[in-house]
């Protein structure tokens, strides 16, 4: 296989570090991702200034723009050949419920998935992750099954518990929860005297039952959810009509 990695915390993070020593196990693995932390990029592409392509000294790829910049840049690009799979991570944190909205992991690999590659992407769920082999080994179990059995033009998101591999229970196939509102702004004042404005953190979970990958991931199961593009409120077409009739 042909595998694309990005992330959206920078070619210099320890999940993509790890996931690409999975990986390569299983085929050519090229590694293009952003050359800061680009975390809550979503799907943002850069189109007012220039991008530049540099390679690192471990031979990863780095990109003065977002997600979707690198996984953009190496399919239509880059790269001599498409890819068949991309894969985005692992990330540094959850991205469960509406965390898919913002999320620039999230967004590298709808980027592939957009220009007709297989993609997902994976996230380790906790604010001080430490099982990278064990996200990184989940990953190389989905690769591997997708290799042996291609299950076609997918976008997958997968979520995985900060445990160690032999204490994950398995994997469950879930639908996205929900989460509450964010949290107010968190106001402060610069060394020079002037407010400036800190985004809160994300709510907390609201729609977590069965079924959700909340629900899985807390549980101790890997969430893997399929996501899609279309937007559309099928069940507000109507009513839209008669509103504006």
């Amino acid at each position: 296989m042909r595998i694309l990695i990005s992330n959206d915390d920078g070619y210099f993070s320890p999940g993509i570090e790890a996931l690409a020593q999975a990986l390569r196990a299983y085929g050519e693995v090229t590694v293009v991702a952003p050359e800061r932390d680009r975390s809550g990029a979503s799907n943002s592409l850069t189109l007012d200034r220039p991008l530049m392509l540099r390679r690192a000294p471990n031979g990863f790829w780095f990109v003065n723009g977002t997600p979707s910049d690198c996984v953009h840049l190496a399919v239509t690009g880059m790269l001599d050949v498409v890819p068949d799979m991309v894969v985005s991570g692992i990330n540094l944190g959850a991205n469960m419920g509406d965390d898919t909205i913002y999320s620039g992991t999230v967004a590298a690999a709808m980027e592939g998935y957009l220009l007709g590659v297989p993609s997902l992407a994976i996230s380790l769920v906790s604010k001080n992750p430490q099982s990278f082999e064990a996200a990184a080994a989940i990953a190389a179990q989905l690769v591997a099954r997708a290799q042996t059995n291609p299950l076609g033009r997918v976008l997958l998101n997968v979520n995985v518990p900060d445990l160690p591999l032999e204490a994950i229970k398995g994997i469950e196939v879930t639908r996205l929860g929900r989460r509450h509102k964010a949290e107010p702004l968190i106001k402060g004042t610069n060394p020079r005297g002037e407010t400036v404005y800190w985004i809160g953190p994300a709510g907390g979970a609201a729609d977590a039952g069965p079924g959700t990958d909340f629900h899985a991931v807390e549980q101790g199961y890997v969430s893997v959810t399929p996501l899609q593009i279309d937007l559309t409120d099928y069940e507000g077409i109507d009513a839209l009509r008669a509103w504006l009739a």
